[in-house]
């Protein structure tokens, strides 16, 4: 059955739970485009944060028995609202799995081809349209998963749930953008379409975080699925959290409420810091490796 309403509005949610009494909620509900959360950073809390609250608590009311969060790699130490409101959203999930009757999880993973706002419809449209092909930036680089594969991993994740996984996808190695621009083109047989760099958008970061770190993730039956450690906060933490954002929001200045989710969320830093210690961080990790080929050919 298909139904339309908003997870903020409690009235329309106890309804649908009413009506269906769902056994399995898989929450995918939530404002996902970066450069427009940043400019809308209470619409963000709003909407992905008690948002998901309302749903947990409607798990809770109407005895569902799984509740499984769908996440994102920019939840991984948030530089954007976005990121950060889906931080705040798994912290919650989690706790909920230390005093509620449903079993939870969360599940991260990264971009996925041929969704919507993904970029392969969008740099199909511009090469259609005869160019130019834009790129925020030459040196960002994604991961990047199919519909099928995400789809099913995240239901194979959450139906292999006991109670308060962070799961997290093996999205394989990223993907750099303007290679999988050119590729595009050269695949399109249609010449003097130009790549042009429009710079990077608010919020945005050069390089998400590799996502699987197997020495610090334990392994599930399958070899796609990771479980990350993460503990989880107490009801009560979770509840002052919660009462601070919503006295933020409250204020109606995006601003107050950018603090208010900074102060809830350690790991939110701020784009150009992690950007430039990216950039450093490749720098050194090439310097090395040409070291290496050097002490190499210097051998032979």
């Amino acid at each position: 059955r298909s139904e339309i309403a908003s997870i903020t509005n409690r009235r329309a949610m106890e309804r649908v739970f009413e009506q269906y009494h769902p056994q399995i909620v898989i929450n995918a509900a939530a404002h996902k485009h970066v450069p427009l959360m940043e400019h809308n950073c209470i619409e963000a809390i709003e909407n992905n944060v008690f948002g998901t609250r309302v749903i947990v608590e409607m798990c809770e009311k109407h005895n569902a028995e799984r509740f499984m969060m769908v996440s994102t790699d920019k939840a991984v130490n948030p530089t954007n609202v976005m990121g950060a409101t889906k931080r705040m959203c798994e912290m919650i999930v989690l706790s909920a799995s230390t005093h509620g009757k449903v079993k939870y999880s969360a599940t991260r993973f990264g971009n996925v081809l041929g969704s919507a706002g993904s970029v392969i419809p969008l740099f199909k449209r511009q090469i259609a349209n005869g160019g130019p092909i834009t790129l925020t930036d030459k040196r960002i680089i994604r991961y990047f998963m199919t519909i099928p594969e995400a789809s099913q991993l995240v239901l194979q994740s959450g139906a292999m749930a006991q109670n308060g996984e962070l799961f997290v996808l093996d999205m394989g190695k990223p993907i750099k953008i303007l290679d999988l621009a050119e590729n595009m083109i050269r695949l399109s047989g249609v010449q003097g379409i130009d790549i042009i760099e429009t710079g990077l958008r608010p919020g945005e970061k050069l390089y998400e975080e590799l996502l699987v770190k197997t020495e610090e993730l334990d392994k599930t039956p399958n070899s796609m699925i990771f479980i990350e450690r993460d503990t989880p906060l107490c009801e009560h933490d979770i509840d002052v959290k919660l009462e601070e954002l919503k006295a933020a929001c409250e204020t109606e200045d995006d601003d107050v409420v950018r603090e208010a989710l900074r102060k809830a969320v350690p790991t939110f830093r701020r784009p150009e810091e992690v950007n430039r210690t990216a950039e450093k961080s490749k720098e050194m990790a090439n310097t090395r490796q040409s070291g290496q080929e050097l002490k190499k050919t210097a051998v032979v």
